[in-house]
């Protein structure tokens, strides 16, 4: 197995755009904006000498780079491009085409705060606000998973079954620019093994045998291609699964839906997703050593939602702690993850007590001491069985 790779210290954009080579894309098309850059900044030294044969197009925009993104897709080009932020927001529009027109484009999101007020940092608020797009959506806590994701991702997009654009983010600047060992193929033959280039298993713009796309749809039958999205979506779930799963046969690594630490002797777990598992991990060994019980989970895959192995990982809990790091203004739980999970609770009757922490937002620090913090916090409410049923904003100046 270890003659398939190479360990190299990268960034979880560099994991990016190493993965993007490794599965051969045909074009990439995208706007510089931070903290995504280096993405297809590497990618273009990867074309400029000769290690990727593929065409960059520098567009004015987000939003004319996923346009350029769909065109290519709909010939049967294999697509990559990447963005944060204002620039995923920019190309909130197209979105919707590149799903509705299903087309595998796979997508890196550098996870940052969505301005006013201007912030450059990290947290999830612009993937968030994507979540009804119908894009896969994964989300990594380390710059390997990054690159094995990507790869994944161009698996499950392709798949006949399934036929939708992904997307993976990460931490930017937490893991954007934080070095990591990452291993990356010596060569891309096993990998385009595993994740074939087969145009031809899919609809495309064709002169010997033209199609229309995107046409205009009447109501009755535009109510049909959305059907259509939500029974690919679904079958997705189990593409995503599969495709994991081989990966690791192939490869060594898999990562599934969820990921749980610590978690069978408890009653209390914390859930978050990203970069700050590692923190809660840390957090979980502290307050272990000083005899408090609790474990960590953490939440890969949020589209499609993974119902079934988050039930059997929070089943036995009574008390699950979710650490968001994104706000739903306006919703009965302002944390979008926490909203997800109270559906779960209800339709599978679990007694479980949920508390939604919001936590992280703009890149404000949150430490093991902030999450020891939590923990305790949450202890005294049990104390005096109290679950509130609004949002706690940890931290936050009142």
């Amino acid at each position: 197995m270890s003659d398939l790779w190479i360990r190299i210290p990268l960034t979880s954009n560099y994991a990016a755009a190493y993965a993007a080579k490794d599965v051969d894309v045909d074009v990439v098309a995208a706007y510089p904006i931070t903290p995504q850059t280096p993405v297809v900044e590497r990618i273009a030294e990867f074309i400029a000498n000769g290690e990727l044969d593929a065409e960059m197009i520098h567009v004015e925009s987000e939003h004319s780079a996923l346009s350029a993104c769909i065109g290519a897709s709909a010939t049967g080009a294999r697509v990559f491009t990447a963005t944060s932020a204002q620039g995923l927001e920019l190309m909130h529009e197209m979105l919707f085409i590149a799903s509705g027109l299903r087309l595998p484009i796979v997508m890196a999101i550098a996870a940052r705060a969505l301005s006013a007020p201007i912030n450059i940092w990290c947290d999830y608020s612009d993937l968030m606000a994507t979540r009804d797009s119908s894009w896969i959506t994964v989300i990594a806590s380390s710059a390997q998973e990054v690159y094995d994701s990507i790869i994944q991702m161009y698996r499950v997009a392709e798949d006949p079954e399934v036929l939708l654009p992904a997307m993976v983010a990460y931490d930017g600047f937490i893991m954007s620019h934080t070095y990591e060992p990452v291993y990356v193929a010596k060569d891309r033959a096993p990998i385009l093994e595993y994740v074939p280039k087969n145009f031809k298993n899919r609809y495309r713009l064709d002169p010997d045998n033209p199609i229309t796309m995107g046409a205009i749809a009447d109501p009755n039958w535009y109510y049909e291609f959305k059907y259509q999205q939500v029974v690919a979506m679904r079958k997705a779930y189990e593409v995503v699964k599969k495709a994991d799963e081989e990966f690791g046969k192939r490869f060594g690594r898999s990562y599934g839906f969820v990921e749980t630490y610590k978690v069978e002797d408890v009653d209390i777990a914390l859930l978050t997703y990203g970069g700050l598992y590692g923190t809660v991990q840390e957090a979980v060994d502290i307050l272990r050593e000083k005899g408090v019980k609790v474990g960590a989970i953490k939440l890969r895959v949020f589209r499609p939602f993974p119902y079934n192995e988050l039930f059997n990982a929070i089943k036995n809990l009574k008390h699950l702690v979710v650490l968001d790091r994104a706000i739903t203004f306006g919703g009965v739980i302002e944390g979008p993850v926490a909203l997800e999970i109270a559906t779960l609770l209800k339709f599978k009757s679990l007694d479980t007590n949920l508390y939604n922490y919001i936590v992280g937002i703009g890149q404000r620090t949150v430490t093991e001491s902030d999450i020891i913090g939590i923990v305790d916090h949450v202890s005294k409410l049990i104390e005096k069985n109290v679950v509130p049923m609004e949002s706690i904003y940890w931290g936050v100046r009142e």
